[in-house]
């Protein structure tokens, strides 16, 4: 994993410098990207022989919602003509680590057991952001699993208000 970071931040870094001010829609088109390119069947096929440079980026480019600006296209050829399509997700990563400490900001990622509304997702919002003293950006995501409440990763910590994880504890406590 550390080689694929090495290969990776290069790749970020010039991506960031080249954006400039307008990292805010780069965003938009490098995370579909990323995700895309962590496809294991697109990966063979682009490490095919066979596939040309442009076949692969005439299919990444397809399976896209939204048509890539030219910044993005000249970015993803780029990154396919020097065989590094598998390090497109760690790009994405580093380029959003580059565009946090710009802003001042952290990702959050919000697990949740019931879909959650703008309105509920701004409040929480405020909370987090005293809670863990940062600017946060969330991300929700859909957990049935915990039953009731939510499950909030910043980094390395972690605030776990779940039915699932107080049952858990309860669990302890009784078997204890």
């Amino acid at each position: 994993m550390a080689e694929l970071a090495t290969i990776a931040r290069p790749y970020a870094e010039a991506l960031f410098k080249a954006v400039g001010a307008d990292v805010a829609s780069a965003c938009e088109w490098l995370d579909p990207l990323a995700a895309v390119a962590a496809n294991k069947q697109l990966l063979q096929f682009a490490d095919s022989p066979k596939a040309t440079p442009e076949q692969v980026l005439a299919v990444i480019a397809g399976t896209l919602k939204n048509k890539l600006p030219a910044m993005g296209e000249n970015f993803l050829r780029t990154v396919i003509d020097n065989g590094r399509l598998a390090a497109l997700p760690e790009i994405a990563h580093q380029f959003r680590e580059l565009k946090n400490a710009k802003l001042g900001a952290f990702d959050a990622t919000v697990y949740s057991a019931f879909e959650m509304d703008n309105v509920a997702v701004a409040d929480l919002s405020g909370v987090l952001e005293k809670r863990f003293a940062r600017k946060l950006n969330l991300h929700v995501q859909l957990q049935p699993d915990l039953i009731g409440g939510i499950r909030v990763v910043v980094g390395d910590e972690v605030l776990d208000t779940s039915i699932k994880a107080r049952l858990q504890q309860m669990k302890a406590a009784l078997t204890a």
